[in-house]
C-alpha cells in the first residue's frame, strides 16, 4: 500500500499488526486501539515506536466506506480540540477527490490502496492554495489572513465595530 505525506510518496515506516498478531520486534507499529489498550504496558517496555510512548506518534483514522464521515469529524478533534501534532493517517475507501478536505480536516498521511492512484493523489495535495473555510490543518481562511494583513480586529471570526 502507498503513502501520500507532505504531498508527496513515501514508503511506510510502520507495520500494520492485526488483533492477535505478534508485535515484531525493534519497528513502528500501528495497532487497532482495542490491542493498544489492552498491551499498553508491555508495549511501553519495548522502547520500540509503536504509537504509544511518550506521546501518540501515528493515529490512525478508517474510512469503511467513501460515504462515511465519521473520520472527519475525529480528526478534527484530535487536531483543534486536543491539539494532536503527530501523524494523522486517513486508511481504508480514501478516494481522490476527497483528498483535499482530508487534508483540510488535519489528515497529513493517506493510505492508497492502487499504485496507479498514488500519482494523482499527490497532485490532488497541491491542486488549491487558498480557502475560504477555517479548518483543522492550521493555515489561516482567505479572511483571516486579510484581517491580519489589515489589521482589522477579529472576535470570535467576527469583526470587531466600534460603537
Amino acid at each position: 500500500m502507498r503513502l501520500i505525506k507532505a504531498g508527496r510518496l513515501i514508503e511506510d515506516r510502520f507495520v500494520r499488526v492485526l488483533d492477535d498478531a505478534p508485535v515484531p520486534e525493534g519497528v513502528a507499529a500501528v495497532l487497532p486501539a482495542t490491542r493498544l489498550l489492552a498491551d499498553a504496558r508491555d508495549l511501553v517496555l519495548r522502547q520500540a515506536p509503536t504509537g504509544y510512548l511518550d506521546w501518540i506518534a501515528l493515529v490512525a483514522l478508517v474510512f469503511p466506506t467513501f460515504r462515511d464521515g465519521r473520520a472527519y469529524s475525529q480528526a478534527r478533534l484530535l487536531r483543534e480540540r486536543y491539539q494532536f501534532r503527530g501523524e494523522l493517517r486517513a486508511t481504508g475507501q480514501v478516494l481522490r477527490d476527497q483528498l483535499l478536505f482530508l487534508h483540510r480536516a488535519g489528515f497529513d498521511a493517506f493510505e492508497v490502496t492502487k499504485d496507479s492512484d498514488a500519482s494523482a493523489f499527490v497532485e490532488a495535495v497541491h491542486r488549491y492554495s487558498v480557502f475560504y473555510q477555517p479548518t483543522g490543518d492550521g493555515r489561516a481562511s482567505t479572511l483571516t489572513a486579510r484581517r491580519a494583513r489589515d489589521g482589522s480586529p477579529v472576535v470570535r471570526g467576527r469583526r470587531e465595530y466600534a460603537a
